[in-house]
């Protein structure tokens, strides 16, 4: 670990966030290091790392959700945090080009094959389809401005002021779940919206309560909370339910150490250190702290108008229920290990093992001591559990499947991200492109062991399983550090079972004209 060099002012600032010394030691270490690469060995396949669920035996599936759903068991998790800035991204290449552009500029460039002039010219060709634009066009109604006209005139950058910034829709720096997706007769419902009434269908329990937790920005926190108080009454009345909803923040704790490129840590004007956000993997924190309820991750974006949230449904159901039924299996043979070692018993599980968990197992098992394998086999079944729906891969960015060579030789199931391998060895990019299915973030977890007490998610991690990038701040190039992702380092030590769900339960937002889509418009 390198030595410390930090000030008296330095030590008061990681008291402040509440990072040790060591922490900050251990990233930085990190940064010297080689980047971290997983082994995959092969894609998971139908059959091989993804089981099938043929429709009758859904629907035992479906029942034991169903009870569980009843007892109050599940809630739902959403990421939330990040902003829709991403989403508009080609929007404010226009509003910061140099002269604004004619109709006829556009149209020239969209033909000639430039990116930013296609998307641009799609989103205001179709600008009065999305489920915005009653509300843009009321807007700027109020200032006196015509957005039909304005379009028409092709005044395109005062159409974009009141669609990204004040005194508009402010939706480039609004957050994700804050803008509205989906039309319907009765008006527009958000991405936050959207969830709720997905949940209603699979969380609610026997008294109708209907559990969600979402991670926020706290700058966001009061526009969350304003539309909350806006719809919930609505939302309880037509669906029969009372919603619970929480809001909780990436931690400071979790904040990551920023280096120039030469790995010495950055420093701002007034000489203190540099932190960013550690990542998606920093909701381990928050996800650790829902440790009695078996819990749905879910993206914010990913969601879809009423008419096709059947399948959404059935599958969330289904994945549920799987995970019910995979919990209580595992807890029984945990169980009887604890009650009785004897080696009717060893087997019975090491068949469980190998069969249903598709754990690996080290060449040299057999040879070990009773007392050795005993110790394996109840370390392999004691670890938090996710049940993860996996779609056909079509292209579409995202973890993927993979049996990955562990340090012990053994193999394991992963969810495994783009840039966590190295394409520097033909062999493994090869791998990577064989991939048939993907995670677009769906899960189920449980994070209670046999006897109902909460594992402790960070002894589950893969440490190295970090991210470095490449930003720039006030001019300075930086590196940044990610921790573990959260479904796929974070949770590198969990027990994993990958179960194909169809494509129509994955429909992203990734960009703003991704609302065009037919999955977003047939409301």
């Amino acid at each position: 670990m390198t030595e410390s060099n930090f000030s008296e002012a330095d030590r008061n600032q990681l008291q402040e966030l509440g990072i040790s010394e060591e922490q900050v030691l251990e990233q930085l270490d990190i940064f010297r290091k080689p980047l971290f690469s997983v082994q995959l060995v092969r894609n998971c396949t139908v059959g091989d790392g993804i089981v099938k669920i043929e429709q009758e035996h859904a629907d035992r599936y479906l029942e034991i959700h169903r009870q569980a759903a009843e007892a109050g068991r599940f809630l739902k998790f959403v990421p939330a945090s990040g902003a829709a800035t991403r989403m508009f991204k080609f929007l404010f290449q226009v509003m910061q080009a140099g002269q604004e552009p004619t109709r006829e500029e556009i149209d020239r460039a969209a033909q000639e094959g430039d990116a930013t002039s296609i998307q641009f010219k799609q989103f205001v060709d179709n600008l009065p389809g999305f489920a915005f634009w009653e509300d843009l066009k009321e807007i700027m109604a109020r200032d006196g401005l015509d957005a039909e006209r304005s379009l028409e005139r092709g005044k395109f950058r005062e159409v974009l002021s009141y669609v990204l910034g004040e005194p508009g829709l402010r939706y480039g720096s609004m957050a994700k779940g804050l803008l509205q997706f989906h039309r319907y007769p009765n008006g527009s419902r958000t991405a936050f919206e959207e969830h709720l009434v997905e949940a209603s269908q699979y969380v609610r329990d026997a008294a109708g309560i209907c559990r969600l937790h979402f991670t926020i920005s706290p700058e966001q926190q009061e526009n969350f909370e304003r539309l909350l108080g806006k719809v919930q009454s609505s939302y309880e009345r037509q669906y029969n339910v009372r919603f619970k909803v929480e809001f909780s923040f990436q931690k400071p704790s979790t904040d990551t150490i920023a280096v120039d490129l030469n790995n010495t840590p950055l420093r701002d004007d007034n000489g203190r250190l540099v932190f960013r956000p550690g990542g998606h993997g920093a909701l381990l924190e928050n996800l650790s702290e829902l440790k009695e309820y078996l819990v749905y991750i879910k993206n914010i974006d990913n969601v879809v108008p009423d008419c096709l949230k059947e399948a959404t449904y059935f599958w969330k159901r289904v994945l549920g229920g799987v995970l019910v039924a995979l919990q209580k299996s595992i807890h029984a043979h945990l169980k009887r290990l604890k009650d009785d070692a004897g080696e009717e018993v060893q087997k019975d599980a090491e068949r469980f093992v190998k069969n249903d968990l598709r754990i690996d197992f080290p060449a040299e098992y057999a040879e070990w001591p009773s007392s050795k394998r005993y110790h394996f086999l109840f370390s392999k079944l004691n670890r938090p559990i996710r049940v993860c729906g996996v779609v056909r891969n079509v292209g579409e960015p995202g973890g993927a499947p993979f049996w990955v060579k562990e340090k012990d030789g053994t193999c394991s199931i992963q969810i495994v991200e783009k840039a966590q391998v190295n394409f520097d060895t033909a062999q493994q990019e090869s791998l990577w492109n064989s991939s048939t299915h993907f995670n677009p973030v769906d899960l189920v977890c449980c994070m209670l062991d046999y006897r109902g007490r909460p594992f402790d998610l960070r002894r589950h991690t893969n440490p190295e399983a970090v991210f470095i990038s490449h930003k720039s701040s006030g001019g300075r190039e930086l590196k940044a550090l990610e921790l573990p992702g959260l479904w796929n380092g974070a949770m590198a030590d969990w027990i994993t079972l990958c179960v194909e769900v169809p494509i129509i339960t994955f429909n992203p937002v990734k960009t703003v004209n991704d609302l065009l889509r037919p999955e977003h418009r047939q409301s």
